[in-house]
């Protein structure tokens, strides 16, 4: 799969950014063409205390080139220019990448973590 992750920096105004990232960033990812998935992730903290980034958003894709495709659509131009601004601001930063998944199944017993 292809990836395209961007990360938030922790800002003093977490509403505006909250109301960016619902309104604008995941209204056009979702209208993307070729989406296969998206993934948001809310960071708590990193090794050694507190990170600088609030939070990652990212979209997956079956190929590069559908990555590339959905960019040319409507949704996708006007996703690049409004994170372009951020980007420029320096509030976010983005990459993309090939992606690699691996299902880690333990021998014997299940661990069960309470998470469900």
């Amino acid at each position: 799969m292809f990836q395209f992750t961007t990360l938030y920096y922790r800002v003093d105004d977490e509403d505006t950014l909250e109301t960016f990232f619902s309104t604008t960033h995941l209204q056009l990812a979702e209208q993307l063409p070729g989406l296969v998935k998206s993934e948001l992730s809310r960071i708590s903290g990193q090794p050694g205390g507190e990170s600088r980034f609030h939070m990652s958003y990212s979209l997956y894709f079956a190929t590069e080139k559908s990555f590339y495709m959905s960019l040319l659509s409507e949704p996708g131009i006007e996703l690049m220019k409004a994170l372009k601004e951020w980007a420029e601001a320096k509030l976010i930063v983005w990459y993309y990448a090939e992606s690699y998944e691996e299902v880690v199944k333990k021998r014997g017993r299940s661990m069960d973590l309470g998470l469900t």
